[in-house]
């Protein structure tokens, strides 16, 4: 079976012959195990097109990701302490609304878009190959033009200007995934972080309010072109995931550790495929290799079906020792469902 064809029953829950496997390998850890790490991808098959992404040099790493203080495309200032980790925004386009009237909204060039982070697949148009495109971020972008903190309290204070960002923002979006349609991909990649450690990081009503609609629009735009609606959010958002299910997401990557295998297997296992985000926090970092793979089976079961369900993914940090990567790789090619 190729690629292409596996991770679309996989998603459709259609009897895939194996699990797909997707990489995540953050640039710190391709910097800090170079050729060691290289040794260890050989032996895996990926089926999102890995090995079409192109070499990024040092030198071309976005701002977010580029050791010390740079701007990005939007104008925002990242510092970037360790280079290959993201950063944090300190200087944001928007932190006085006055400075919007003149603000200039960046401009798509020619040829195929470049994903915003670097984690964007650009497999393009391979049959042997799944090709998921982009990493379109809202509830982020809004949070790097104004300031987390100015955000926050816009949300509770709801001034004029607040709205008039989420217009232009999701008219920019809805422009970004234009963009992204006229080439052929399979799904495209939206991207927010909701969660903290133990809820929402607002309420879930403003969040429907506000941002289920937003989601929605470019949502319908994408699945009307026929394409998949592939969505991360790191933290703890089990009280928005039947919403983002309800408006069309079709694989959700999410810290299933954080939200609870029992409660996802109950209320979601059969009706959404999980692309898995295994525990960055305890086990993949200080965990032996035979408590990763038995992480990786218990998560298998409590996420997927007999029929599919699984995109089997870690995230790939500095923090993560050889032997705890090779397991992972090794437990996701030995699984059968």
């Amino acid at each position: 079976m190729k690629s292409r064809e596996r991770v679309q029953r996989a998603i459709k829950f259609q009897n895939p012959d194996r699990v797909p496997i997707s990489h995540a390998i953050l640039p710190a850890a391709q910097l800090k195990y170079g050729e060691a790490l290289n040794e260890i991808l050989a032996s895996v098959h990926e089926d999102f097109g890995w090995s079409y992404l192109p070499d990024m040099k040092r030198e071309n790493y976005p701002a977010l990701y580029k050791a010390g203080k740079n701007y990005d495309d939007f104008g925002t200032l990242w510092s970037v302490e360790m280079e290959g980790m993201c950063g944090i925004p300190v200087e944001f386009p928007f932190s006085d609304w006055n400075k919007y009237d003149d603000y200039q909204w960046p401009v798509f060039g020619a040829g195929p878009p470049k994903a915003r982070q670097y984690s964007g697949h650009m497999a393009g148009k391979n049959e042997n190959y799944y090709a998921r495109g982009a990493w379109i971020t809202f509830f982020e972008q809004m949070q790097q033009l104004r300031g987390m903190e100015n955000l926050l309290m816009d949300l509770a204070t709801r001034p004029k200007e607040l709205f008039r960002l989420v217009d232009d923002l999701l008219e920019f979006n809805l422009k970004w995934i234009d963009r992204w349609l006229e080439y052929e991909y399979d799904g495209l990649h939206f991207a927010d972080d909701w969660g903290g450690q133990n809820a929402l990081l607002i309420s879930p009503q403003i969040w429907r309010d506000l941002f289920k609609p937003v989601y929605k629009k470019m949502f319908e735009k994408v699945k009307s072109a026929g394409l998949d609606v592939h969505f991360h959010s790191d933290g703890q958002i089990l009280e928005i995931i039947p919403d983002l299910l309800d408006i069309g997401v079709d694989v959700l990557n999410c810290q299933a550790t954080v939200i609870g295998l029992d409660v996802l297997k109950k209320e979601f296992a059969g009706k959404v495929c999980f692309r898995t985000d295994l525990d960055r926090q305890k086990i993949m970092p200080f965990a032996t290799p035979q408590e990763v793979r038995g992480h990786i089976l218990d998560m298998f079961d409590h996420l997927g079906t007999s029929k599919g369900g699984i995109i089997a993914c870690g995230e790939i940090g500095p923090d993560i020792p050889l032997q705890n990567i090779q397991a992972m790789y090794q437990t996701f090619m030995d699984y059968t469902f």
